[in-house]
């Protein structure tokens, strides 16, 4: 016991909030909340965030997935399977039943054969799946389990945003509120917890990225999860975390809906349902992401120069100057021309959608398990 609270100063940044200070007097959100500074042990916070959601991730995933998609895909298989062997066997057996000129008691050859193989097939007999249907199972299985972890994440932690966001005195649709009262220190605590265990979440992305197979948009979303680390970690560390948590709700809403899509895809619920899903992804895509994303994007680019002195004094908290401003546009615009790229071949599957009877699909995934039947084969 006397280890352990030796410990205790050394173990504490890795499990609560540092750099605690006062309630401001003036502040204008969270006004019963706990309010916290920020410094460098804010990354410890940030280590334990990414444990637990690895451990989250794999709990989601080995015991509650994948035996779901396991189940409801080899049940799905083996009906299909039966389905289709019952004409098999009703014709073998017509054809074993029908022997009246090849021998004299073609009657009851006809009756015992025709009842063992027309009936036996499809009562008794075991459906076995072949090799190839499995392997097609098996990644169906391990890629809705993958995607149901981000529907998990992603539908609580939107919830967590908005909840940020209402509390606090901004508005998407009136950007100024972003930059007023600059520089935005101290931190009310669901603030802070919200943007470290964002930081947290798109590290362990990374992570992910490098360990799943490789995909056809690998360096595309690399490059996005390092962008999107880089300035999340720089406005946590220059008092621009208004503007971040706003971004992270805009961006956080239509991630909810493709994996959502891909899970209906993959376990075999609804092609219709599945199409439907990705419509409404894809209308979400354009609306937050493009169009929102715009008033935030021309608000740091011509607002918040307007309304913040340019001045870089860390000791009152202010990390604004041109070089500062100028690197934030660049990040943001780079998401943006990324984001339509994106847009674009969400638009590829739509019009495929539309102009044929193939249903909304994960291209990526689709070339992989080609790729993989080929070399299987």
């Amino acid at each position: 016991m006397d280890s352990l609270y030796t410990l205790s100063p050394y173990l504490a940044p890795f499990y609560s909030l540092q750099y605690p200070t006062n309630t401001p007097s003036d502040s204008d959100s969270f006004h019963d909340s706990s309010y916290y500074m920020v410094g460098k042990l804010d990354i410890c916070i940030v280590i334990s965030c990414i444990a637990t959601m690895a451990i989250l991730r794999d709990a989601f995933r080995l015991l509650i997935f994948e035996p779901f998609a396991r189940w409801k895909l080899l049940r799905d298989l083996r009906k299909r399977k039966r389905t289709q062997d019952i004409p098999k066997a009703k014709s073998k057996g017509l054809a074993n039943g029908n022997g009246h000129v090849a021998n004299g008691n073609g009657h009851t050859n006809g009756h015992s054969n025709g009842h063992s193989n027309g009936h036996g097939s499809n009562g008794s007999a075991v459906v076995r799946p072949t090799p190839k249907e499995m392997r097609q199972l098996n990644r169906s299985v391990l890629r809705f389990a993958e995607q149901g972890w981000s529907v998990v994440y992603y539908s609580l932690q939107w919830s967590f945003g908005l909840y940020v966001h209402y509390h606090l005195p901004t508005r998407i649709f009136d950007p100024s509120d972003l930059w007023r009262h600059y520089p935005h220190i101290p931190l009310a605590a669901p603030v802070k917890f919200y943007y470290l265990t964002q930081t947290a979440f798109y590290m362990h992305q990374m992570l992910i990225l490098n360990a799943e197979a490789r995909r056809k948009d690998h360096v595309q979303m690399m490059a996005h999860h390092i962008i999107t680390v880089i300035l999340m970690v720089t406005s946590y560390f220059t008092n621009f975390t208004r503007v971040g948590c706003c971004i992270m709700v805009l961006m956080d809403w239509c991630d909810i809906f493709l994996p959502l899509a891909k899970m209906i895809r993959y376990i075999e619920i609804s092609q219709f349902l599945c199409d439907m899903t990705f419509g409404w992804f894809m209308l979400s895509w354009l609306v937050t992401r493009h169009f929102l994303f715009l008033f935030v994007i021309h608000s740091t680019m011509f607002t918040g120069p307007r309304l913040i002195d340019m001045q870089w004094t860390p000791e009152k908290g202010y990390y604004f100057d041109a070089a500062a401003h100028m690197g934030f546009c660049i990040l943001l615009l780079s998401l943006q021309v990324m984001q339509c790229i994106w847009f674009w071949m969400i638009c590829r599957v739509a019009w495929r959608v539309l102009t044929t009877e193939k249903g909304a699909a994960d291209v990526r995934s689709d070339s992989e398990d080609e790729d993989s039947d080929k070399k299987a084969d």
